[in-house]
């Protein structure tokens, strides 16, 4: 027979609730913080190309 579990403490809802949503504001400034150094060039871990070529091939 389903038995109802007890229920949670205020107290341990809000602990998780709190670490769930500091993991989340860690993840945004990481995020914004990579999206700063590819802006404005210091970014050292991706490699993309500034300039778009135009390679046309003469017959």
């Amino acid at each position: 027979m389903a038995v109802p579990k007890k229920r949670t403490s205020r107290s341990k809802k809000k602990i998780r609730n709190h670490a769930w949503k500091t993991e989340s504001v860690g993840v945004a400034s990481r995020a914004f913080s990579l999206a700063q150094s590819v802006l404005t060039g210091r970014s050292k871990s991706f490699y993309y190309i500034t300039e778009k070529v135009e390679s046309k091939k003469d017959s």
